[in-house]
C-alpha cells in the first residue's frame, strides 16, 4: 500500500525502511530535508512540504505521524485536518497520551477523517526484528492499514486493542512495566557491585541468568552487551530521562484508585538520578540506549 511517513527520527526512519523493504510505497517528509534525501536514496518518494506529501497519496490517503508527543504532534494533526478529506486516515505512532487521542479522534471525526493511535515498541532493533504494535481507533481504518501493520510487526506482535486511545493506553501500561523491570535489574546489579563479590563479570552473570532463569529477558541480553563493552559503565552517565509514559501511568493509577508502587519507585528513581551519579543509574541509562537508541549523558555531565 501507499502511505506518507511524517517524522524520520530514530524510529520513523527505520519504520519507513522496513515498509519499503516490505514492498510498500512510502512518501516521506521530515522537518530537516537531509533525512528526506537519505530515505529517497533507499526507495522512498520525497516530499518538499506536508501539503506535498498529502498530494502524492491516493484516496483514502494514509498519513502516519512519528513525532514527539505534545505540541509537535498536535500542530501536525491540526494542519493535516485542513489537507485531508473524509475517509482519509491519520495514524499517530508516537508515544502519545491516550486522552489526547480521545480528543483528536472526536475532532477529526467532524470532518470525516479517521484516526488510529498506534503504540509502537521495538526501539532501534525494530528494523531487523519488527515492531510490537498496539493499535486503537477506527476499526475500519485499522483494517485498511493492516498490510502496513503486518509488515512492521513480527508474527504475533500486532493487536487491535479497541476504540480511540486504546493503543496508546496499552503502550503506557507497557512502558510502566518496563520502568519497573529496568529498575529491578539496576537495583540487583547495584547490590552485587557494592558487595564483596562486586568484581564478578556481570556480563557473564547476565548470560547465565538468560539460560533457564525465571528473570531471563531481552533487557538482560542488552545488559550483558553493555557490561561486555564497558564492565563498570564508566562512560555512561547515571542521568536517566523519562519520556512521559511513567508519569501518565501514575496519573492513571491515581484516577483509577489502583496501587502502582513499583512504577512510582522506578519513576522517582529516574528523578533522583538527575541529582547524582550511581552505578544503578548507569545500568538504567545503558539499557535505554541499547534498546531504544536514546542519548546518554557522559559521566562528566553529573560531576557538577
Amino acid at each position: 500500500m501507499k502511505l506518507a511517513f511524517i517524522g524520520l527520527g530514530r524510529m520513523g526512519m527505520n519504520m519507513a525502511r522496513r515498509l519499503i523493504g516490505g514492498g510498500h510505497e512510502v512518501v516521506a517528509w521530515n522537518r530537516s530535508p537531509e533525512k528526506v534525501r537519505e530515505i529517497e536514496g533507499e526507495g522512498a518518494i520525497g516530499a518538499e512540504t506536508l501539503a506535498d506529501a498529502v498530494s502524492l497519496l491516493e484516496t483514502p490517503r494514509v498519513v502516519w505521524l512519528m513525532l514527539p508527543a505534545g505540541a509537535a504532534t498536535e500542530s501536525h494533526v491540526g494542519i493535516l485536518s485542513g489537507l485531508l478529506s473524509p475517509g482519509d486516515i491519520i495514524v499517530d505512532g508516537g508515544n502519545g497520551f491516550y486522552k489526547d487521542d480521545l480528543r483528536r479522534a472526536g475532532f477529526l471525526s467532524k470532518s470525516g477523517i479517521r484516526y488510529v493511535d498506534a503504540g509502537v515498541s521495538g526501539g532501534v532493533w525494530g528494523l531487523q526484528n519488527g515492531y510490537c504494535i498496539m493499535a486503537g481507533g477506527d476499526r475500519a481504518a485499522y483494517d485498511h492499514i493492516l498490510p502496513a501493520l503486518e509488515t512492521l510487526a513480527p508474527p504475533g506482535g500486532l493487536l487491535y486493542c479497541g476504540s480511540a486511545g486504546a493503543g496508546h493506553f496499552m503502550k503506557m501500561a507497557h512502558n510502566g512495566i518496563e520502568y519497573g523491570m529496568m529498575a529491578a535489574y539496576a537495583e540487583g546489579f547495584n547490590i552485587i557491585k557494592a558487595s564483596q563479590y562486586g568484581e564478578i563479570d556481570l556480563s557473564g552473570v547476565c548470560d547465565m541468568w538468560n539460560n533457564g532463569s525465571v528473570i531471563r529477558s531481552w533487557l538482560l541480553e542488552l545488559a550483558a552487551d553493555a557490561f561486555r563493552d564497558d564492565p563498570d559503565l564508566a562512560s555512561t552517565g547515571g542521568y536517566v530521562d523519562d519520556s512521559g509514559e511513567g508519569r501518565w501511568m501514575l496519573q492513571q493509577a491515581v484516577e483509577s484508585g489502583v496501587p502502582a508502587p513499583v512504577t512510582a519507585a522506578a519513576l522517582f528513581q529516574r528523578f533522583r538520578s538527575r541529582m547524582d551519579d550511581a552505578f544503578a543509574d548507569r545500568v538504567l541509562a545503558a539499557l535505554r540506549q541499547r534498546f531504544g537508541g536514546h542519548s546518554i549523558h557522559s559521566a562528566d555531565d553529573n560531576a557538577g
